[in-house]
């Protein structure tokens, strides 16, 4: 499956952005791309970087922003996974992924179920947690894992899809550095994010994509200096294997062949799925086991 995955920074404006993502799409469809995968929330900065009732504008042309995606998926022939702001109701809006499929129906939609809450990362002020469960993606290339950002902390969430049949696990992003962090520090957190997930891969015996953002972006406001972005988007095999990677620098079209028929291979090696214990696990429904 010829895979293209968009790493991208911000613009001063969405129209900019939204150009410079379309000029990326075409170019990955001259590389033959079957399967486009944009980053978290790709049409403007992200805004959780504060807590602004203004930002909650960014969502009431949602219906329209469907329309837009999904005749892009239908001009390119491509299956396109976008990562939208969802207003669902007065009050209730959702971090959510549309896939569209390459006539540009919408094959399916996942709604961001792990809501992080931190400095910089202010999701909680914006976002309902998703109600659609952890469910894989049918497409014309195979069932997608499609989950977003903070999901990739989360086992249990690669697991279910896995269980669920997904034949690949996929995740746009937005996560970075605080300039004030140490060098150190920063090597850490970025190899904890992508040692997780790889994880995930191996564990379930999927391949697995995560697209990220890059560059600096500020909040407007200055409650805090910014945040930037570290990009090292990438997509391994389901041995945890890296087929493709990017750096934290710049923008960057990344293309790669992702093999969706070796997990087969892969777990009548290592059957893991074989030598589950699920009538031990009762216990992981629980918060905490006092």
């Amino acid at each position: 499956m010829k895979t293209a995955l968009i790493q991208q920074k911000s613009y001063p404006n969405e129209e900019e952005t939204i150009q410079r993502t379309l000029e990326l799409i075409e170019k990955a469809v001259k590389n033959r791309a079957e399967l486009v995968v944009l980053q978290e929330l790709h049409q403007n900065r992200y805004f959780c970087i504060n807590e602004d009732i203004g930002n909650f504008e960014l969502a009431k042309n949602w219906q329209n922003d469907l329309k837009f995606w999904s005749e892009v998926a239908k001009k390119n022939s491509i299956v396109l996974i976008t990562s939208l702001f969802e207003k669902r109701a007065p009050g209730i809006y959702h971090n959510t992924a549309f896939v569209f499929e390459k006539d540009g129906s919408l094959a399916g939609k996942y709604r961001k179920m792990h809501i992080p809450d931190d400095p910089g990362f202010y999701e909680k002020f914006y976002f309902t947690p998703g109600d659609l469960g952890f469910k894989p993606i049918q497409t014309s290339l195979g069932k997608l894992g499609v989950l977003i950002c903070w999901d990739q902390w989360f086992p249990e969430a690669a697991r279910l899809m896995a269980l669920r049949g997904a034949q690949i696990l996929i995740y746009p992003t937005a996560i970075g550095w605080f300039d004030e962090d140490s060098k150190d520090e920063k090597q850490r957190q970025l190899e904890a994010w992508t040692t997780v997930q790889r994880g995930h891969a191996i564990a379930n015996n999927l391949p697995l994509i995560a697209v990220n953002r890059v560059g600096k972006e500020q909040d407007k406001s200055h409650q805090i200096d910014g945040i930037r972005f570290w990009g090292n988007s990438f997509a391994v095999g389901s041995q945890g294997e890296f087929i493709a990677k990017t750096n934290d620098k710049k923008e960057e079209l990344l293309i790669c062949d992702i093999d969706l028929k070796k997990s087969e291979k892969d777990r009548e090696v290592w059957p893991f799925f074989r030598d589950r214990r699920v009538e031990s696990y009762k216990d992981l429904d629980k918060i905490f086991i006092d």
